[in-house]
């Protein structure tokens, strides 16, 4: 998922320096590549919440890839997972992570867990994370990355997400990684007094608008922040 504004000579730089160690044989050091990442694509922008650069630091996004892309890990971009879905760009999950200022105490509701990596940043950050795929296949093969690597707060759950998880919330943060053209009424209930919750709206094809939804004394008051592009968000026929 891609911000259009946010494309950076950072980004072109990097994938040269990648092709040039592809082609002499050499392997990529990933972990100077993420500190890297963070320095250019995140600090070097408007990301400057120390919580949510740190789990950037943290997370190894090449193993949330296929292989085939895992050089391309830390580019500034998002890249195919698979299913006609996509890992998104690491500035668009720096930007959604922070715009929930999440506490350690913090319960979140992840709509879309994709290959696990959004997911797996907001494990560094709270209590719990219920993410839901409705792409069975991604979302086992998340549930077994996530188990691997050492997320054991981060859960995985088959199923729409339009609904929600009605029997974990209500959550602190909400974060939705499909563009929906309208605002789910089940996640708007579930989403605690004095949450956040933040999606991409609009008309599929096109660009939508990240929006933050917050709630307070049971009113809801939505802000748009930014254009962007995210794959549409699919629900059971």
């Amino acid at each position: 998922m891609l911000h259009p504004r946010h494309l950076r000579n950072s980004g072109a730089l990097l994938k040269m320096l990648l092709g040039l160690s592809l082609c002499f044989g050499q392997e990529p050091n990933y972990s100077e590549q993420r500190q890297q990442m963070v320095e250019l694509q995140l600090q070097g922008r408007d990301i400057y919440d120390n919580n949510t650069l740190g789990a950037m630091r943290t997370v190894p996004r090449h193993l949330f890839v296929p292989k085939a892309q895992r050089a391309y890990a830390y580019a500034d971009g998002p890249l195919p997972i698979g299913h006609r879905q996509t890992i998104s760009q690491p500035y668009i999950v720096a930007f959604m992570t922070q715009v929930l200022r999440l506490k350690k105490r913090d319960r979140v509701l992840e709509v879309g867990t994709g290959s696990g990596y959004q997911a797996a940043v907001l494990g560094k950050l709270v209590d719990s994370v219920f993410t839901i795929e409705i792409v069975e296949p991604l979302g086992l093969e998340a549930k077994k990355r996530l188990h691997y690597l050492g997320y054991p707060n981060v859960v995985v759950k088959i199923g729409d997400g339009y609904h929600g998880w009605e029997e974990k919330a209500p959550f602190d943060g909400i974060m939705v990684t499909a563009g929906a053209e309208t605002l789910p009424q089940p996640l708007v209930e579930q989403l605690a007094e004095g949450g956040r919750m933040i999606i991409p709206l609009g008309p599929h094809n096109g660009i939508r608008q990240l929006v933050l939804v917050q709630k307070r004394k049971g009113k809801i008051k939505t802000t748009e922040l930014m254009p962007v592009r995210f794959v549409p968000f699919t629900r059971e026929h």
